[in-house]
């Protein structure tokens, strides 16, 4: 789909709505993140209008959602405290979409075909599981971790997301409770409702009703309302907007520390987005194929302009991309609208927002969670056999217990030795029938095949015949031509008649 020339009236108005739908989710994570990094809490919201507001409309998805990512806040941390303040931070963050547009145009988008399926699939199921145990505490009323916080054990507070679990279930907030159950059953009802206003998500009628009875609890039940004092509700800064930004110190880039963070924020930005892009492809319904080439070009500028409105550095991510799709977007639309909301909530309402319950959007999040992992996808990677199971828990299993990188870098080593397993086994087949042997390459043979090959040969006895076939393969790799050149020069000591066909050595 071109950027712009296919828009519909059909088409913008899903995606306004979805829009509304990842902005809801967004806003929390947005401050969630800045405030786990140890940035000022606009730096998160200024990242999430960067990734709404311009890196949708040079995206090379349609579905894809970017913002500051969780997978990118002890990376933050660490850098703050090490490079000494905020804005020379905010020049490696420059630097750093400098770093990635080169990446585009060298075409290192190429590294997401390499990510095999199962992985990706491990992935989603991962973010899904880890998305639902980190809600519920604040579905229960207990905000003891920070919101976008997806790490199984918190670096804030050292704990394991079943930790915070106990912890919410010994000490549930009445309140929260009831405004959970009531979101739930919204969720979950509200598309069965036979009237026009079926339209309105899902999403936003859940924020609507969670506002409404906690204002509620605040005239007639004081005892069941959240107040507001820093937990259990969003806490949008009210500050002026124009005081409050930060500028990039550029002098600072003289300093090879300040250097040396800018490449590592590429590094790791651009793999988390290439991650999430081939997420967000096998999410989307009208499957369509992303150029990862030019979401690396996206990115480059999107971290460009949000560093230097002191922003934190950006990504596509996939708990908002999932979001997105599910909220029913059709185009890059819902993704710019999230931005524009994001901006007028910080300009417009920051007042009206901060009175909505944290718990609220817990089930908006807990819902996409369950989604993202629900049991027939297990069920499905199961039927497909270990080669594809076992990489796919392997992988949901790593990164629930360390961090998506790792995990997917764990995911991917598994998946190779399967892939070489294969390999190893099916390059070729031996048949002897009264000691007239054959050897057929059934496909391309590299050095990985050089031991079962030898191996093979030395079921060869003297004064044997044996064929030799490479008709199937077209590459031959060399290490394998010397052992069929050692193998040809000792035969004749051994008196086997050997015949080599359709390979030059």
């Amino acid at each position: 789909m071109n950027k712009i020339g296919k828009l519909t009236y059909s088409t913008l108005r899903s995606d306004l709505f979805a829009g509304i739908s990842v902005f809801l989710v967004a806003l929390p994570l947005c401050l969630g993140i800045a405030l786990a990094s140890g940035a000022p809490l606009l730096s998160g919201l200024l990242a999430g209008i960067v990734g709404g507001v311009i890196v949708s409309f040079l995206s090379g998805s349609q579905v894809s959602v970017s913002g500051p990512a969780a997978g990118l806040t002890v990376i933050v941390l660490n850098a703050i405290s090490t490079l000494g303040n905020f804005h020379a931070f905010l020049a490696a963050v420059v630097l750093s979409g400098f770093i990635q547009i080169g990446f585009s145009f060298l075409s290192f988008g190429f590294i997401a075909d390499y990510v095999p399926t199962a992985v990706i699939q491990g992935m989603l199921a991962a973010i899904g599981l880890v998305i639902i145990l980190k809600q519920i505490p604040h579905a229960l009323g207990s905000d003891y971790d920070y919101n976008g916080d997806f790490s199984f054990r918190s670096i804030t507070t050292d704990k394991n997301s079943f930790d915070e679990i106990i912890i919410a279930l010994n000490s549930i907030q009445s309140g929260a409770a009831i405004i959970t159950l009531c979101s739930f059953a919204i969720m979950l009802y509200w598309h069965k409702i036979r009237l026009p206003i079926r339209v309105i998500p899902a999403s936003l009628v859940v924020v609507i009703a969670g506002i409404s009875l906690n204002e509620f609890f605040k005239l007639y039940n004081p005892t069941l309302y959240l107040s507001h004092a820093g937990e259990h509700l969003v806490n949008l800064p009210l500050t002026s907007i124009s005081e409050a930004i930060m500028y990039p110190d550029f002098s600072s880039l003289l300093r090879m520390e300040v250097i040396l963070t800018g490449v590592t924020i590429a590094l790791v930005a651009s793999l988390e987005s290439l991650l999430s892009i081939e997420a967000s492809d096998k999410l989307d319904p009208y499957k369509r194929i992303s150029d990862t080439n030019k979401e690396l070009l996206a990115q480059g500028m999107g971290n460009i302009f949000s560093g230097l409105i002191g922003g934190l550095p950006v990504t596509s991510v996939v708990v908002r991309t999932s979001a997105n799709i599910y909220s029913g977007s059709k185009s890059w639309m819902s993704a710019f609208f999230h931005g524009v909301f994001l901006l007028l909530a910080l300009i417009a309402v920051p007042n009206l927002l901060n009175l909505i319950p944290l718990s609220s959007l817990a089930v908006i999040l807990i819902v996409i969670g369950f989604r993202l992992c629900k049991p027939k996808l297990i069920i499905d990677m199961y039927k497909l056999g270990h080669v594809q199971f076992i990489p796919f828990c392997v992988t949901a299993l790593s990164i629930l217990l360390s961090d998506l990188l790792t995990g997917v870098l764990i995911g991917i080593l598994v998946g190779l030795f399967y892939v070489l397993k294969a390999g190893h086994h099916d390059a070729f087949i031996l048949v002897n029938q009264d000691n007239l042997f054959l050897i057929r390459f059934n496909k391309d043979v590299s050095f990985l095949n050089k031991a079962e090959l030898k191996e093979a040969l030395l079921k060869v006895p003297p004064s044997a015949s044996l064929i030799i076939d490479g008709a199937k393969a077209v590459f031959i790799d060399h290490d394998i031509k010397d052992v069929l050149r050692d193998f040809k020069n000792s035969a004749m000591f051994n008196h086997i008649d050997l015949e080599i066909k359709h390979i030059i050595l």
